[in-house]
């Protein structure tokens, strides 16, 4: 029964992870010990699966597909995305330095502890490396498209957000900002529980679920080092994402207006700045990276003792 509720505390941690631009829950996941596990269980759910259920071999079923781990950590999840959304959309918009910098150290923290796992560093794990860093940069430099409620797209948005959500690395939440429907989604959708938002997004999320689970997992075992060196080079890409200090760069007519929809301004990127004056705000944002840093530690220290 404990154990289950820790694989709770894990699936929350994950689901606080995806409600947040440019972190990612797959990366609390490999952390934590249990990505491969998850993507194991995720992947389970095949013809053997289908058969044990509808044959009426229910303890089968739930042995093979791995359930009460899937119920624990997506529970887990669920919780996080329904109870966290109203408050992290507070603190976006009233402390957004600071809440920035909490998630920076974290996410410089699962940079090395996830790099760490790596066996062997060679050339080909080094080249993965820059690759993935490369790639994760490459994504936060493009600007976001115009928000779209439309049900196929709604479907698209679930099966991206997916599927970056549970690749350590690559945020969910930002691949709906660049997909231009983050604050409908993530925050207007869920906040006020819009199903005709939530549906479509559901149906891609579960078949984007199903089917880049099988792929993730072969690649996982085939290429494991190659792989987690790719992912931690995601992760460090993606650091720029969660830079504290950014300005807003709205998208613009061709009068020079900002583009405006719903009353709000649409976001175009984020131009990185330094810190400016050194002062009590500045010195508590670095406080609070290290809190971040030293909040991944914490967790790794668990997992390494929960392993031994």
């Amino acid at each position: 029964m404990l154990r289950h509720v820790f694989t709770v505390l894990k699936g929350i941690a994950m689901g606080a992870a995806n409600v947040i631009p440019g972190v990612s829950g797959g990366t609390i996941a490999l952390i934590t010990g249990i990505f491969e596990r998850l993507i194991n269980a995720i992947k389970s759910f095949n013809l053997t699966a289908a058969k044990l259920l509808f044959s009426g071999r229910i303890k089968s079923f739930i042995q093979h597909t791995d359930l009460y781990f899937l119920f624990a950590v997506f529970g887990g999840v669920i919780i996080a995305i329904v109870t966290l959304a109203r408050l992290f959309d507070f603190l976006f918009q009233h402390y957004p330095v600071y809440i920035w910098s909490y998630f920076f150290g974290l996410i410089l923290a699962s940079v090395y502890f996830v790099g760490k796992t790596v066996n062997k560093w060679t050339a080909s794990v080094v080249i993965t490396f820059i690759i993935g860093t490369a790639a994760a940069i490459s994504i936060t430099m493009l600007n976001p498209a115009t928000e779209n409620d439309g049900f196929i797209y709604l479907m698209l948005c679930g099966v991206a957000a997916v599927c970056s959500m549970i690749l350590p690395g690559l945020s969910g939440s930002f691949i709906l900002i660049l997909m231009g429907n983050y604050q409908l989604v993530a925050i207007d959708a869920i906040n006020n529980v819009r199903l005709d938002i939530l549906f479509p997004v559901l149906i891609g999320a579960i078949v984007g679920l199903l089917g880049f689970s099988h792929l993730l997992s072969w690649i996982f075992k085939k290429y494991k080092d190659q792989t987690i060196a790719l992912l931690t080079g995601f992760i460090l890409g993606s650091l720029s994402v969660i830079w504290p200090w950014k300005n807003t760069i709205y998208a613009m007519n061709e009068a020079g207006e900002p583009l405006i929809k719903d009353g709000e301004k649409i976001i175009a990127r984020y131009q990185l700045t330094s810190p400016g004056q050194f002062d009590n705000h500045v010195l508590f944002a670095l406080v609070l990276m290290v809190i971040g840093f030293i909040s991944i530690a914490l967790i790794e220290k668990y997992a390494e003792v929960k392993e031994g």
